[in-house]
């Protein structure tokens, strides 16, 4: 791809980007400015310099950084250099900056909804090059993670953290309420029946979901349903949004029903208000991430028990299951091979059984590594926090297709915003579930042509 043609792409993408900068999912918000922004070259004693961008911000910054001082201490002939870039919005508006010159990373991290940017801006090197060149094991990784991130054929970028949601669950205001609380709701009908029943008990409001697009995703996903044509963006580049069709019109009658019933409560966007109105025991059941899971049963450890359970569907839903949410490792194709294969040494580092324990045990990310189960840390770490075996099975259960593995369109975070603002609508009674998607429909395919007209 020709230079002029990647920075045009770049600008366009920038605009559009930029308006889309309220990302609900991901690394943490606060920001800094980078030091040491040279992307590779010699560093002290002989060594091979990488340069690695990450979103990765609050606590996991830490972990993050002890994983590259592991890898630094044992080798001696790379030196791995980790940089925060702030949020994942942040992240990417500084990489489209230092695209063409010399101030960008080695290697970087993406959120999930920026693959097709990435693969269409000509700027990586996949990651297949260097699994044929080292006939590296690709099925060491787990399959319904490595998925995603595999297009015709070629794994693009390396798995790093991945989540899905799930539903957690009060156990006590469940008995209150007399349910059951080892049998959790595990579709739309069920959760309904359930959160009518706590809510007219009066010590709680039956269930919260923010209003946060990539549920909608997950739902679809769930009901085995394509979000955009084209085999959901993967069979060619997606031209336009099916999130008018059954499988959304399904969802947000539903949510809107419990809404009007007074079985659940609308609080925003912000998975945070639903947290907190969890911890206070305002609302019996949320939706949230995975990664979320150790952060929630610590907080409320003392009041009441966390139960989790599968991501709900309709009762009569094709089979589907989790799209996986997070973010992965991409390879610059402007650095000097041996930066490259110096990055990729640190990236195959990076997916050991052992590093991935630490990884999950200490975020709450799932280990893309199968082996990584069979560390004794992963398993005491499941026997404290039973809880994410419904994660582990839920992730596990989901068999890949078109749905599942995730769509991909080049103008995803925005997107994703445009369907929040279509949820608000319907709950809001501005609109209804049908106008609402179909209004949404209709702006996200003309922002999807455009796009597209960018890089053809």
């Amino acid at each position: 791809m020709k230079k002029r043609k990647v920075l045009g792409l770049c600008l366009v993408i920038m605009m559009i980007f930029l308006s889309a900068c309220n990302v609900n999912m991901g690394g943490g918000t606060e920001s800094k400015k980078p030091e040491g922004t040279q992307s590779g070259g010699q560093a002290a004693g002989g060594k091979t310099k990488v340069i690695f961008w990450h979103a990765m911000g609050g606590a996991n910054t830490k972990v993050v950084d002890q994983m590259v001082a592991n890898y630094n201490a044992s080798q001696d002939k790379v030196e791995v250099e980790a940089i925060f870039q702030g949020s994942y919005d942040d992240l990417l508006s500084k990489l489209k900056t230092s695209m063409g010159s010399n101030e960008g990373p080695a290697v970087v991290q993406m959120y999930e909804i920026g693959s097709r940017f990435m693969i269409d801006s000509g700027t990586v090197t996949p990651m297949q090059t260097f699994i044929d060149q080292d006939h590296w094991d690709v099925s060491q990784l787990e399959p319904n993670i490595a998925g995603y991130y595999t297009f015709d054929g070629k794994l693009y970028s390396m798995p790093f953290n991945t989540s899905n949601p799930i539903l957690y669950y009060n156990k006590n205001l469940f008995k209150d309420a007399g349910l059951d609380p080892e049998k959790p709701p595990t579709t739309f009908e069920e959760l309904k029946e359930a959160a009518n029943i706590i809510s007219k008990k009066g010590k709680a409001v039956g269930a919260n979901f923010a209003i946060y697009g990539w549920f909608m995703e997950q739902f679809f996903a769930n009901q085995g349903a394509d979000y955009v044509n084209n085999g959901n963006g993967r069979d060619s580049m997606a031209t336009e949004s099916l999130v008018n069709s059954e499988a959304g019109v399904k969802v947000l009658t539903w949510w809107k029903d419990l809404i009007d019933t007074g079985a659940a409560n609308n609080l925003g966007r912000k998975t945070d208000d639903s947290k907190k109105a969890f911890a206070a025991e305002q609302v019996a059941m949320i939706l949230d991430s995975t990664a979320a899971l150790k952060g929630i049963v610590d907080t409320n450890s003392g009041k009441f028990e966390v139960g989790t359970a599968p991501l709900p569907k309709p009762a009569d839903a094709k089979e589907g299951g989790v799209i996986v949410g997070g973010a992965s490792l991409w390879m610059m194709n402007d650095r000097s091979e041996e930066v490259q294969k110096a990055a990729w040494d640190f990236i195959k580092y990076l997916t050991s059984p052992k590093e991935q324990a630490y990884w999950h045990i200490n975020t709450g990310y799932f280990p893309i590594t199968i082996k990584a189960y069979e560390e004794e840390s992963v398993k005491e770490n499941l026997v404290k926090f039973p809880q994410f075996k419904t994660a582990i099975d839920q992730l596990h259960n989901t068999k890949l297709n078109t749905a599942t593995r995730g769509a991909v369109m080049g103008v995803f975070p925005e997107a994703r915003q445009i369907v929040e603002g279509a949820i608000e609508e319907v709950l809001n009674n501005k609109k209804s579930p049908q106008d609402a998607l179909d209004a949404a429909t209709k702006e996200i395919t003309s922002k999807i042509q455009q796009y597209n007209k960018t890089v053809k």
